[in-house]
């Protein structure tokens, strides 16, 4: 029987076990381990309804990062700008990618994604991103074209003639934006296929549903992205009685 942690191949197994009903036991069997090793791992990740193989190995993940962050160590971490606790915003780091990847991004763009907007100038070379993340350049590489493709980050150069990766606010208008034109094509698909099934069919009724629905989901986001598109550029701050006031920003 083997031992040791679940492997993220194993979580996918249980994850595909799960979505075919089967009991704890019999995924358990197949995968030659202990039935309370599988309850264990289901009741502390989502559960039956809400286990992800991928979410579920990340937690796993952190959990063993901060075990070996509590255990004695030589190095010291390396210290942070504007005096920020070094372990806070590596905690953070990790919060922010799990978070993105809950919202579907894979694990390599969300790490690369998290890695930009918390740096200052909210841009890094493909070198610098490299050895943030301790990955290869090619991993990099592959995440800023998936990247790129949904206008998440864009590539600018420096004055050094060095191509950097780069997210502002602009670019979180412009995905709200792209968000919101994704329903209205999703829209107009769900009223082709109403002509297709016939208008005074059930099917056709659910589409014109649907429809109607995001419409009017992608029209309200359209709409307050524009109406709340200075808040992007305005800046917050201390006013002279020490409470936070905005500052116009462009």
């Amino acid at each position: 029987m083997p031992g040791g942690r679940l492997t993220q191949q194993e979580r996918q197994q249980i994850a595909l076990g799960l979505a075919d009903g089967l009991a704890y036991a019999e995924i358990a069997r197949r995968l030659d381990r202990p039935t309370s090793t599988i309850t264990r791992e289901v009741m502390r990740n989502g559960g039956p309804t809400g286990y992800r193989a991928d979410l579920a190995h990340r937690a796993t993940e952190q959990r063993a990062h901060r075990r070996r962050q509590a255990a004695p160590r030589d190095r010291r971490a390396p210290e942070q700008a504007h005096g920020r606790d070094a372990e806070a915003v590596r905690a953070y780091e990790e919060t922010f990618t799990t978070l993105l990847m809950a919202s579907g991004l894979p694990k390599m763009m969300a790490r690369v994604l998290t890695c930009l907007y918390i740096t200052d100038d909210g841009s890094l070379t493909a070198s610098e991103l490299a050895q943030r993340l301790e990955v290869s350049p090619a991993s990099v590489s592959k995440a800023i074209t998936f990247l790129e493709s949904q206008d998440l980050v864009r590539r600018q150069r420096d004055e050094g003639r060095r191509e950097r990766y780069v997210v502002d606010n602009e670019l979180w208008y412009q995905a709200t934006i792209a968000a919101a034109r994704s329903n209205v094509q999703l829209a107009e698909t769900a009223r082709q296929g109403v002509a297709i099934l016939g208008p005074d069919t059930p099917a056709a009724g659910r589409l014109e549903s649907i429809a109607r629905f995001v419409d009017f989901i992608g029209e309200s986001i359209a709409r307050a992205a524009e109406q709340a598109r200075e808040v992007l550029y305005t800046k917050v701050e201390p006013a002279s009685d020490g409470a936070a006031g905005p500052s116009a920003d462009r």
